[in-house]
């Protein structure tokens, strides 16, 4: 009012007063001797005169809703205009029962979000809330639930605090038993600080209770008007709606001499705290007040120089008031003349359009009031003995902004007040970190889980996640089940030493085998080699040695022509050796079965029959193989599950009937050469090739009897070293029973290389 009543600008020739109700401090009564009952008992001087009479009434109330609601009903019959501070309230929006009212607070519908939004800062999950049994704290709870439950943030509990006092006093232990009780280091408070709920507070707060409290602005000077014990609060966080700071008045303040202004207004402003006395019944009398008086002394103590929410909103009234008597004055309402009557009816239709700017830099709209939001300012406040208090704003919340920026805290202010940048934790369960996951519990609250770990080849990397993830199949979890790491491709490798070993084998027998056939070619002439088709002891020593290298298509990394002819050239270098193995076994016995000259089986020994078998035999496995070619091919597969970490290529079979089609069929011309040779092992003479042909196909089927089962015990690479072990082991019996004895009769016996000694009864 000093400041609109200096402005020249502003009411010229005008000047703005206030008045309190009579009949005490406290009490509100006869307010019709504030109302004009008539506009005949008015006098309307015009405006450059000088006179005490009232022109314009308006009403401020506050902070009360309640009280700004009965007033507000008291004015309607005279329809004057009333502006209420405080707390916005949406009972007083309803225009049809309050019609003259207007709400200076905007709307605070942002404060459940804005302080979600600081819980999520600070990673606070587990939150008690208190709140007033009125239709404030119901439409807040309401609010906030909302706002909870889209944020994953959890009520420990909440405390309905019922204003009747009796009622109260009834339910106190209860009360502070489920705070005390509460694993929830922060709780909000919410309501009016002039209910039970105060009481409540100033109560737990003198107890010691270890606990950040989060507030509105107007909990700030109650929180202020008291002693603290060292550490006996983890600090309080207040919502204060935003707003700059009034320019003049730290000095207007602290040089206030207190008989300039009217003693009601003195007596009103209850902080400061004059050497005067008030009386008991009459709010206008001083006593004993000190001419020197100074507020500069109080400025250590209790008193806070920035305008809170109650006062800027008090602020804005009086400077709407006088912008809209402006306006309407300057419109020169009823022929420049306006009286009492005239203003109550007139000035309704200037107050809902006012719009300005404060002295402070901000719009004020009186039109679009109701649809504004709270910008806020958040404060720290720390209490301490001796009532000195330590406050500093720490952030700013704004709802105009997008999603995830309304937020924005001074973590140096933070970290410069309490020495770090994070607050103490309200979790009811701690966080799961990589490799964990969270197990809700049914019935339980969303913010209490346990943390067990990943299941097996899953992860997580991220904090509280519901479900791990499963790692591709080319990737594995590592320890920590918190990284899925690539995993090594790996295949039977030349430089594996199992790889290494059976190369090696398979090398050293080929060249075994073709130093056979060199010392066979080299002593074709003798009998020993003439003794059983050398032809076709050629051709079984050219086989074995296909044979010995095949199995080094099986090592290597596979590819698709590899994983072809590994099966294929497998099934038909096999069936050539084994189909001449059959062949020298028919040939065995035909020679012994045809002694006399004119008999039908000669024809065969002189047709030479035997050798048509290994064609014939050859053929049959080429249809096979292409039947398997055409049908289901060999293929390059994966397997990722063997061996933990790891993906074994390998070479899938592709028809696995295809693939034991080949060796049963290898194993019939087997058996028929085993059965053939064992039929022809005791003939007469001293003829022991088919003994020798015996014990190969013997040693042949052994090894590929017990291939089956190991076979299918194994996995991965050892599935492909069980197959090449078992192609060289029964090659090396091919080659070793048929061949190496001749070999040793050729090169170090060769006195029984004849005719003669191969007659006599001797064995190998």
């Amino acid at each position: 009012m000093d400041e609109v009543n200096k402005n020249p600008d502003l009411l010229p020739n005008m000047s703005l007063v206030f008045q309190w109700p009579e009949g005490g401090c406290k009490n509100m009564s006869k307010l019709n001797s504030f109302m004009p009952l008539s506009e005949e008992k008015q006098y309307a001087p015009p405006n450059y005169e000088c006179n005490e009479e009232i022109m314009c009434i308006m009403m401020l109330t506050g902070p009360n809703w309640k009280t700004s609601a009965m007033i507000g009903t008291l004015l309607d019959p005279y329809r004057s205009q009333q502006l209420t501070y405080g707390p916005f309230h949406p009972i007083l929006t309803d225009h049809e029962k309050f019609p003259y009212l207007y709400q200076m607070a905007p709307k605070d519908t942002a404060l459940p979000l804005a302080m979600v939004s600081l819980m999520l800062h600070f990673n606070w999950n587990w939150i008690g809330l208190v709140i007033s049994d009125s239709d404030q704290g119901t439409q807040f709870l309401s609010y906030l639930r909302t706002e909870i439950e889209r944020n994953s943030v959890c009520f420990a509990f909440v405390s309905i605090i019922p204003v009747n006092m009796n009622l109260y006093m009834s339910r106190t232990e209860v009360y502070y038993n489920q705070i005390i009780t509460s694993s929830a280091k922060v709780v909000i408070i919410y309501g009016d600080k002039d209910s039970t709920l105060a009481v409540s507070f100033r109560m737990w707060e003198s107890l010691g209770i270890q606990r950040i409290w989060v507030t509105t602005s107007q909990w700030d000077i109650t929180t202020s008007k008291r002693d603290s014990t060292v550490g006996s609060s983890q600090g309080t966080l207040a919502f204060a709606q935003h707003h700059s700071e009034i320019s003049g008045f730290k000095t207007f303040v602290q040089t206030l001499n207190p008989l300039k202004y009217t003693d009601e207004y003195l007596a009103r402003l209850g902080w400061m705290n004059f050497n005067c006395k008030v009386s008991a019944s009459k709010c206008k009398i001083l006593k004993n007040c000190s001419f020197n008086a100074s507020l500069q002394w109080l400025m250590g103590q209790t008193f806070d120089m920035a305008f809170g929410d109650e006062s800027y909103d008090i602020y804005n009234a009086v400077y709407t008031v006088a912008h809209a008597v402006h306006v309407m004055l300057l419109q020169h309402v009823d022929n420049g003349k306006v009286h009492g009557g005239n203003c109550l009816k007139v000035l309704h239709s200037f107050l809902r359009k006012t719009h300005f700017t404060n002295p402070v830099g901000e719009k004020v709209n009186m039109n679009q009031r109701e649809n504004q939001k709270a910008e806020y300012d958040i404060f720290q406040i720390w209490n301490f003995p001796n009532r000195f208090r330590f406050k500093v704003k720490i952030g700013e919340f704004s709802p105009y902004f997008p999603n995830g920026h309304q937020l924005h805290l001074y973590d140096d202010v933070i970290e410069w007040s309490t020495g770090s940048r994070q607050m103490p934790p309200s979790l009811c369960s701690a966080d799961c970190g990589p490799g964990l996951r969270k197990f809700l519990q049914e019935g339980v609250a969303a913010c209490c889980f346990d943390c067990i770990p990943c299941p097996e080849n899953e992860v997580s990397n991220e904090t509280n996640v519901e479900k791990c993830v499963r790692c591709p199949e080319d990737q594995y979890a590592n320890r920590e089940q918190n990284q899925c790491i690539p995993k090594s491709v790996i295949f039977l490798n030349y430089k594996d030493p199992l790889g290494m070993a059976l190369a090696s084998m398979a090398l050293c027998f080929t060249a075994l085998t073709i130093l056979v056939l060199g010392v066979f070619v080299k002593h074709h002439d003798t009998p020993i080699v003439k003794a059983n088709n050398r032809n076709l002891s050629y051709i079984l020593l050219i086989s074995l040695m296909f044979c010995f290298l095949c199995s080094l298509l099986f090592i290597g990394q596979p590819n698709s022509a590899t994983c072809v002819l590994q099966q294929i050239t497998f099934g038909i270098v096999f069936t050539v050796a084994i189909s001449t193995v059959l062949a020298k076994t028919v040939t065995v016995l035909l020679a012994f079965i045809v002694t006399a000259p004119g008999r039908r089986m000669r024809f065969f020994m002189i047709s030479r029959a035997p050798n048509y078998i290994i064609a014939i035999c050859t053929l049959i496995q080429i249809i096979l193989c292409t039947i398997w070619l055409l049908v289901s091919p060999p293929f390059i597969d994966t397997d990722a599950h063997s061996d933990h970490g790891q993906i074994i290529i390998v070479c899938n079979k592709g028809s696995v009937t295809a693939f034991y089609c080949v060796l049963l069929y290898h194993g019939s011309l087997a058996l028929g050469s085993f059965i053939v040779a064992f039929l022809a092992r005791n003939l007469p003479d001293t003829f022991n090739e088919a003994k020798l042909l015996t014990f190969s196909m013997l040693l042949f089927c052994s090894v590929w009897v017990t291939f089956l089962p190991v076979y299918h015990s194994t996995k991965g690479k050892v599935m492909v070293v069980v197959e090449v072990f078992s192609i060289l082991s029964s090659s090396i019996g091919l080659l070793g029973c048929i061949f190496i004895p001749k070999c040793y009769i050729i090169l170090f016996r060769p006195e029984r290389n004849s005719l003669q000694k191969l007659r006599e009864k001797t064995s190998y």
